[in-house]
């Protein structure tokens, strides 16, 4: 028996697509990132979803590792396709220092990370010497922070795990209690927007401890790859003045065998979504494909899919 449809019924039909339109083909990037509590996993989270949102062909992923420790040998293995490396063990890594030279590429720079210590209000410490022998939280094991706090007391004739009685933490996350009760006199980190900071500042209980004006002078001086910045008033809640120290840039990194058109378009979805990143992570408002054409300490540390981009954009000569 034949069916009749009704002049409603095949007018419906003429407007309905016969199989739905197919979604765009996604490429999935892996993305390492660090132990939970600290601020490479929230970084991270906000630069995944602001891509994915910004790119469509894209599908960033996110896994958390014990930091750069672990970055760079998994993105040299081609084991994840990105990894955040923080400044100085860059610096390390790209150098050759205590390794062979890395086999990694930069997609962007995420954003400036000057260090400091943090103490309860109550704490009779009030310089970077004032803690010699004292148990300190320099951050999880695998860390970039850590790194950085041995040059910062290195320029300054201290010793990290000499002059201190180190604490290496399992997560990042770990650090505010121990200050709070005890276990540790001082916790170590650094950058805007530093989990532990933002932890540790938000009832008003604790305070910073930062680099003097000198000491910051003799830090660049004999580590020239570190550099003055400073953190402006407000950075953290109950922050009231901006404060100095030496820091530098951590990057968003690559592995070298990522395919350059995918690197092009992650670096054009990082330049596109910039204002939507920092809306999303105040921090991250300084991941900017200006500041990656600067950042860089070379341009052959670019990725050729990153080169392509901020010379199209007219940042890279």
């Amino acid at each position: 028996m034949k069916t009749l449809l009704s002049p409603a019924a095949l007018a419906l039909l003429s407007i309905v697509p016969a199989s739905p339109a197919a979604a765009p083909a996604r490429t999935a990037v892996s993305l390492a990132t660090a132990t939970p509590g600290g601020g490479f996993p929230v970084y991270g989270d906000a630069f995944a979803a602001t891509l994915n949102e910004t790119d469509p062909t894209l599908l960033i992923q996110t896994r958390n590792t014990k930091g750069s420790a672990e970055n760079i040998p998994l993105l040299e293995k081609g084991e994840v396709d990105l990894g955040l490396v923080q400044g100085e063990a860059a610096y390390e890594a790209f150098a050759g220092i205590g390794r062979a030279p890395a086999d990694m590429k930069i997609i962007a720079a995420m954003y400036s990370s000057p260090g400091f210590f943090i103490v309860r209000k109550d704490s009779p410490y009030r310089s970077m010497a004032d803690l010699k022998g004292q148990p300190v939280a320099f951050g999880a094991a695998g860390s970039g922070l850590v790194i950085l706090s041995r040059y910062v007391l290195d320029g300054i004739g201290l010793d990290q795990m000499k002059d201190f009685k180190a604490i290496l933490l399992e997560r990042a996350g770990d650090g505010p209690a121990m200050v709070r009760d005890g276990r540790a006199a001082a916790l170590w980190g650094g950058g805007s927007g530093w989990p532990g900071f933002t932890n540790l500042m938000k009832d008003g209980d604790a305070r910073f401890i930062a680099p003097s004006a000198d000491e910051i002078t003799r830090i660049v001086a004999k580590h020239n790859f570190l550099k003055p910045i400073t953190l402006p008033a407000g950075t953290y809640p109950n922050q009231s003045e901006p404060m100095r120290s030496v820091g530098s840039w951590s990057f968003v990194v690559a592995r070298t065998s990522l395919p350059d058109d995918v690197a092009y378009r992650i670096a054009r979805a990082v330049h596109q979504g910039e204002a939507a990143l920092a809306k999303r992570l105040a921090q991250a408002a300084e991941t900017t494909a200006a500041n990656t054409a600067v950042a860089a300490p070379r341009a052959d540390m670019l990725h050729p899919g990153a080169v392509r981009y901020l010379r199209e954009a007219g940042l890279l000569k």
